[in-house]
């Protein structure tokens, strides 16, 4: 715990010195990624090194796994409430302690099965799709040139057996 403060504490630094503003004035997803972060770090309801906090154009989103649905609301309120946070999509999954060691090991086996069955197909290996898993839900993540991959790749997933549901979050290259 202690090493991860002293390494969001330097996070925090090194994006303190540098502009937290683009050009237009809107808050760098960075920063907001960063402040979410540590405003975690200082909350007790939420167990920060559980969620994974990610910003794309001021879109919050957070995934991972968490004990219980009010660690998981907390979160959610966390992320709010950050200045540059234009919305919040709360990707937690609600897993019991007692069932994550279980659980962290079948998601760890669906993402590897995903994955190998996504770079069987030479388009979609080649777009270097990353596949998250939490909880039997799988998440695709990345850049595709052609939209019908997405789809492609959508229906790959659900066809693996163990894959409760596919979040789809593949965009299209511009």
């Amino acid at each position: 715990m202690r090493r991860g403060l002293l390494a969001l504490t330097a996070i925090a630094t090194a994006l303190a010195l540098s502009p937290a503003t683009s050009g237009a004035g809107e808050m760098k997803d960075s920063w907001v990624t960063t402040k979410a972060k540590m405003a975690m770090v200082k909350d007790d309801r939420v167990k920060a090194r559980r969620v994974k906090v990610e910003t794309q154009d001021g879109i919050v989103t957070l995934r991972g796994k968490v004990a219980t649905v009010d660690e998981k609301t907390a979160a959610e309120e966390i992320a709010r409430e950050i200045d540059g946070a234009t919305s919040v999509s709360n990707a937690l999954q609600v897993v019991p302690d007692d069932l994550r060691p279980s659980v962290d090991a079948k998601d760890e086996e669906l993402a590897k099965t995903v994955k190998a069955r996504l770079d069987k197909e030479d388009r979609l290996k080649e777009a270097g799709i990353q596949v998250r898993a939490d909880n039997s839900v799988v998440t695709l993540i990345g850049k595709i040139a052609d939209p019908k991959l997405k789809t492609r790749a959508a229906d790959l997933t659900r066809a693996v057996p163990g894959v409760k549901a596919v979040r789809n979050e593949l965009a299209q290259k511009s």
